[in-house]
């Protein structure tokens, strides 16, 4: 189906009536209650400025009024709610991110509402999971790379002493977890990991001699050695290589740059 073919994304009632669909598979909840399809649509009522109450709702139980917006991200946004799923729809599918200036020019919104909207959409796309990553039979590749400028510090001709060092733990086939560190030491590197990675998971990294003690603390750590230009190495059929987290690292940066 394309775009043009889904009307949620230009038509109001439309818009509301896909969140139902969506939120309330198993009938209509009340936020106020939590009473379970026992609640009817209310047609034709007008608000304040005489225009019409699309997707309003009222519960049997309660007796109070709402709309499918209570209770997520769309709520009290002053935004017709077609346009929340056209901004929805293009933050999951910009790879390397979108700007809030971005939303405001394609959604023809004020500037101060496309940031307030891209702020509560990010939010909302937040896990909350702390459990370390990686398990029994799991491959978490770790690296570090330098971005920006650290404020005060003098540029420099080579090396990167001058930027914040940001070291990414990434699960193969999972989720990515990003660290701004103060520098590359072996203790603050071996305690990012230890608290964020499962003891059971196979760790891969680069040479870096920041690295060297992880294989006490889990089942086993291989490096692939850069220096020597390898890339990927192949040991008892297993892969080893943080081509993941470099791929990870290079979305990032152009994110950064661009958005």
């Amino acid at each position: 189906m394309s775009v043009l073919d889904r009307s949620y994304f230009y038509n109001e009632k439309a818009a509301f009536r896909h969140l139902e669909g969506l939120l309330w598979g198993d009938g209509v909840i009340c936020p106020k209650c939590g009473t379970v399809d026992r609640a009817g649509r209310l047609e034709g009522v007008k608000g304040k400025n005489g225009k019409e109450r699309l997707g309003l709702w009222k519960c049997y139980e309660c007796r109070k009024q709402f709309t499918v917006r209570v209770g997520t991200v769309f709520e009290s946004a002053h935004i017709p709610l077609h346009k929340c799923l056209q901004a929805v729809h293009l933050m999951v599918s910009s790879k390397k991110g979108i700007s809030a200036h971005q939303l405001h020019r394609t959604l023809e919104i004020t500037y101060k509402s496309a940031w307030f909207l891209a702020h509560r959409i990010r939010e909302a796309m937040r896990d909350g999971q702390l459990s370390p990553l990686g398990g029994n039979g799991k491959t978490i590749e770790i690296d570090e790379t330098y971005i920006g400028r650290l404020e005060g510090v003098p540029k420099q001709r080579s090396g990167g002493a001058h930027k914040n060092i940001v070291m990414t733990l990434v699960e193969r086939g999972g989720a990515a977890r990003s660290f701004h560190i103060d520098s590359t030491t072996l203790n603050e590197v071996t305690k990012i990991v230890r608290e964020n990675v499962n003891r059971e998971s196979v760790v891969n990294t680069d040479e870096g001699r920041w690295y060297g003690q992880l294989g006490a603390h889990f089942m086993s750590h291989d490096a692939v050695n850069h220096s020597r230009e390898e890339y990927v190495r192949y040991s008892a059929g297993d892969k080893i290589t943080t081509n993941t987290v470099e791929g990870y690292y290079s979305i990032f940066k152009r994110g950064m740059k661009g958005v």
